[in-house]
């Protein structure tokens, strides 16, 4: 039985719509040029018009959807090499996260990541390893103690499907014990190489993916 859009993710109404539309054109799932049905979308996401008109609004501004002449709106999507130019813009600043959080990284902060390291490898694909993941991730940014960075992951990583560990399974726990080293080590510039080289390896197996689903 479908669950409805409100049960299955976190945030706001408009925020949860706009989430999933976004995954779903990142995806291919919403291919380009699809005409998005209004009606359609409120019904299968079990909310009003009002969030999903404003989720559609927002990923007009992103460039994923065109609003046409008699309010149809149009998806725009994104091409494999796209979606491979927006990892190498999210690889570049989480490098630099990584590299910033080598020098400046708490005990305490180090001992979540280790407790999260140990715990990704029995964790089965899907939401549960999705969220995992940003935790982990999220807590190397977040160590790295620059405010103003975290404005501009968060815009980078709009451009990248939530779902994609959902969509492709990598998980490279290897890369992430790499990097946790570096960050007991101090080793900053090891740290920005390793996160870079993560972050694009996933970025090459999703649009490898996408490219082999365009045909």
């Amino acid at each position: 039985m479908r669950q409805r859009l409100a049960e299955e993710i976190g945030g706001t109404v408009r925020q949860r719509a706009e989430r999933e539309l976004r995954d779903r054109i990142l995806t291919g799932a919403l291919p380009a040029g699809t005409r998005l049905d209004l009606d359609r979308i409120c019904e299968e996401f079990g909310i009003s018009r009002t969030p999903v008109r404003e989720a559609l609004l927002e990923l007009s501004f992103q460039g994923l959807v065109e609003v046409a002449p008699r309010s149809r709106v149009i998806v725009v999507g994104a091409t494999p090499e796209e979606t491979l130019d927006n990892f190498a813009i999210l690889a570049t600043l989480s490098g630099k996260a990584a590299e910033w959080a080598a020098r400046r990284i708490t005990p305490s902060a180090l001992g979540e990541l280790e407790d999260l390291a140990k715990a990704l490898p029995a964790t089965p694909a899907g939401p549960d390893l999705i969220d995992a993941n940003w935790r982990f991730h999220h807590i190397v940014n977040t160590s790295a103690g620059v405010p103003h960075l975290l404005p501009l992951l968060r815009q980078a990583v709009r451009l990248i499907p939530s779902n994609f560990l959902a969509v492709i399974p990598v998980h490279n726990q290897q890369e992430h014990d790499e990097l946790l080293d570096c960050l007991r080590e101090g080793n900053a510039g090891r740290a920005r190489t390793v996160a870079e080289q993560h972050v694009l390896a996933a970025g090459e197996a999703l649009t490898d993916w996408l490219r082999a689903r365009v045909g």
